[in-house]
């Protein structure tokens, strides 16, 4: 049962949650999407997200308070992109990112300003697995 709007609906959200409260396994995703599990609950669903600093505040709160998170082994982070939130697709690896060369491109940007070297990136980008 969700614990927000007090229904049984089949499903409970078992996603990352920020909040004072322990709220993992029993929101459903209806209260995540519409809002009101954050506004009950103060909660953030994609940790606090900042990137983009050409996206509206309220194209970051719908991210941020609206918008399921998914766990990674780094601390995710939720993408911008002309102004809007990205859509999470599904994982990716080297075999997928090969048919989008933008996306790789900007990779061995981001790569590069860790100070690494050009085959120590490509060697990462090659070992990527979805």
């Amino acid at each position: 049962m969700c614990i927000c709007c007090r229904r049984e609906c089949g499903y409970t959200y078992r996603g990352p949650v920020y909040a004072a409260e322990r709220l993992n396994g029993h929101l459903c995703p209806w209260c995540i999407a519409d809002g009101s599990a954050a506004d009950r609950f103060d909660a953030r669903f994609t940790g606090g997200t900042g990137l983009g600093e050409d996206v509206p505040h309220e194209v970051l709160e719908a991210v941020d308070r609206r918008t399921p998170g998914f766990a990674a082994w780094q601390e995710p982070q939720w993408f911008f992109h002309c102004g809007d939130g990205a859509a999470f697709l599904g994982l990716a690896g080297a075999a997928e990112l090969s048919a989008h060369p933008d996306a790789l491109e900007m990779l061995r940007r981001e790569t590069t300003g860790w100070g690494w070297q050009v085959d120590q990136v490509e060697d990462h980008l090659g070992s990527l697995d979805k």
